[in-house]
């Protein structure tokens, strides 16, 4: 696959390779309020901005009279430095000996080898290979290698920087809605918790859209369009599922309906809140899920913004 970047994914290409696993998400929030800061002038509606003080590293942009908010999550998988060279996950990274990771510690930038141990119980540990040891609490990432042709784009940390990239568009049009970065979704959740209770007692919003990214499967395809998942994990209300899908067709809009038995996303605290929510998972769907390799087709990226879109115009 070729490395050449073209300019319409730049900013989705910038993105993976920021460093901002969950419980340090700071970098993604500083250049996600830097990229509104800067751009906002070019969209055809202003945003309500809010972020800092009672909101962590999380972000809101509240657009004219929303209805509808879309969720997207600033965080990613990784792995924090225990003692010595022992590593634990954060999150569920998929890991394969040799895969390429990188962090920083008060010493400097390292560049470090992951290694799985086999011990006689049969159970395996995660180290890493280093000329030092790293500093305790150290976190370490995949390092990124962009790829990119005339039909997919492949890098780590797709999931969740594509979806951002998907709320970042659609902010460049959206008239009527609300947009929230979340944190900690990978490991555990607990943003959306704060952030679905100042939404609905602020602006009585009830119903969501979750801009993340599913997988390829026997039933989801690369290049057939974004999924619209009737369920993963956890089932949500058949007559709001039944709504979308019905605004989709009409509108002729390319989709997969995607039924898992397993999966979550920032749904599951929005299912469990005080308020009322009704919600939707629609994302494109990847391959090599939680990997250094993760690769999607443009087409699904394509798809996926103009359900966004045109969802946020009609629901």
């Amino acid at each position: 696959m070729a490395k050449n970047i073209s300019s319409e994914f730049q900013l989705l290409k910038s993105m993976c390779a920021i460093h901002a696993p969950s419980g340090n998400e700071g970098p993604m929030k500083e250049f996600v309020i830097k990229h509104i800061q800067k751009n906002k002038k070019g969209w055809k509606h202003k945003p309500e901005l809010f972020y800092g003080k009672g909101f962590q590293d999380c972000i809101v942009l509240v657009f004219g009279k929303p209805r509808t908010a879309v969720f997207a999550h600033l965080d990613s998988i990784g792995f924090t430095v225990r003692y010595g060279k022992q590593l634990v996950k954060i999150g569920g990274p998929v890991t394969e000996n040799g895969f390429d990771l990188v962090g920083k510690d008060k010493k400097g930038k390292a560049e470090v080898k992951l290694k799985i141990i086999k011990e006689k119980s049969g159970y395996s540990k995660l180290e890493y290979t280093y000329k030092r040891d790293l500093e305790r609490g150290t976190e370490l990432t995949f390092k990124p290698n962009w790829r990119e042709d005339k039909d997919f784009v492949q890098c780590c940390y797709m999931d969740n920087r594509l979806g951002v990239y998907n709320a970042l568009k659609l902010a460049e049009t959206l008239k009527d809605g609300a947009i929230v970065f979340s944190c900690w979704e990978e490991h555990g959740g607990g943003s959306v918790s704060f952030l679905q209770k100042f939404l609905a007692e602020k602006y009585n919003i009830s119903q969501a859209l979750i801009s993340d990214i599913s997988w390829i499967s026997d039933g989801v395809h690369a290049g057939k369009g974004a999924v619209i998942s009737m369920r993963d994990s956890l089932v949500p209300r058949r007559s709001f599922i039944d709504k979308i899908i019905k605004i989709a067709a009409k509108n002729k809009l390319v989709y997969q309906l995607e039924v898992e038995g397993s999966g979550g996303s920032d749904a599951k605290e929005l299912q469990m809140a005080e308020y009322p929510w009704d919600w939707c998972f629609i994302g494109a769907g990847e391959q090599n899920v939680h990997t250094p390799n993760e690769k999607v087709h443009k087409k699904d990226i394509e798809s996926m913004l103009a359900l966004y879109r045109t969802l946020m115009k009609e629901l």
